[in-house]
């Protein structure tokens, strides 16, 4: 699957596609932006076969041969693995390369792994069985061992292709987070992490006097159970507050219904339903955790103006990151 990046907006990219059977390698003339000619988006097409997603692939390969598998030598290069979708994925490009290119910067470098088994995977686990079933189910705990090994793998190959720090624009992979950063030798970003700061960095003050700050997080069931930001936002002082059975059966999930049938309207009011419920638990902001919800509403809809995208976090922590290993090269 080849990807047009015309809209982008990049002077030159570089594609690499790789299949089970061939590579090729593809230069593209975009315009407008200048980014790095240096930027490399690997794009993985293999069989429906988790199990041989490595084995039996260009990125298997290329992991046993890492004296030729480094792509990018610059001190700032990011190594990103694509999540549930490749829209999602290429989102966050987008915000990585409006932040790093801001007062007339120049870019990242960066490597992209986006394979389409791994989207399938990763959204069986976010729509599919709660990660609280984890445990009781041998089948459902053999697939979490298949996708760990697959992104752990991708994290590897990232490594040697030359990344100096490594993130993973989706929630539902950091349900993982553990697993895949483990003996990483350079740093895996966390997204929790990332916004949990932030939102630390805006000295917030609570909405109600004597109580705590509240900052609530909107998510699918599966990145709710696997807590993917409530431990990050406690460290930092907050309290958590989530949607609650009722709101999570009656808006939350019907939402998310309503727009696999494409009844955008119908989605809309229940997202609006949905925050409204948590804004009136006087959180001071709510984290939409969700890439199904992230896009739902217009821009100028007044309840985004209480809410934040975990996205542009990681961006800006992403290049807030480059930018330091840049000063102490």
């Amino acid at each position: 699957m080849m990807m047009s990046l015309n809209s982008l907006n990049y002077s030159t990219c570089t594609l690499t596609r790789m299949s089970s059977h061939h590579s090729h390698n593809r230069t593209r003339k975009g315009s407008v932006l200048a980014t790095p000619p240096s930027s490399i988006i690997s794009q993985t097409e293999e069989s429906s076969n988790l199990a041989h997603t490595t084995e039996n692939s260009p990125l298997g390969a290329a992991l046993k041969r890492p004296d030729s598998a480094v792509l990018l030598t610059q001190e700032n290069a990011v190594g990103i693995i694509g999540g549930l979708s490749i829209g999602t994925t290429l989102n966050f490009v987008r915000k990585l390369v409006t932040w790093s290119s801001k007062d007339g910067g120049n870019g990242l470098p960066f490597v992209l792994c986006s394979d389409p088994v791994l989207n399938k995977e990763l959204s069986f686990h976010e729509r599919g069985p709660s990660l609280l079933l984890v445990g009781r189910n041998e089948n459902l705990q053999k697939d979490h061992a298949l996708v760990v090994k697959n992104l752990s793998d991708k994290r590897i190959f990232l490594e040697k292709s030359g990344a100096r720090c490594i993130v993973m624009p989706c929630h539902i992979s950091h349900s993982w987070y553990d697993e895949v950063a483990k003996g990483s030798s350079v740093p895996v970003l966390h997204m929790g992490e990332c916004v949990a700061k932030e939102l630390k960095e805006l000295n917030l003050r609570p909405l109600e006097a004597g109580s705590t700050l509240r900052i609530g997080v909107l998510a699918s069931d599966a990145t709710l159970s696997a807590g993917v930001y409530q431990e990050k936002l406690q460290n930092e002082g907050f309290e958590v507050v989530l949607p609650d059975k009722a709101t999570m059966e009656h808006t939350v999930i019907p939402a998310v219904e309503a727009l696999n049938r494409k009844d955008i309207e119908g989605a809309q009011n229940l997202l609006r339903i949905a925050l409204q419920v948590l804004l009136v638990r006087a959180v001071n902001t709510i984290i939409i955790a969700s890439d199904d919800m992230r896009d739902l509403l217009p821009p100028d809809d007044p309840l985004l103006k209480k809410c934040v995208d975990p996205m542009d976090a990681l961006a800006r922590s992403t290049v807030e990151f480059a930018k330091s290993v840049e000063r102490n090269a």
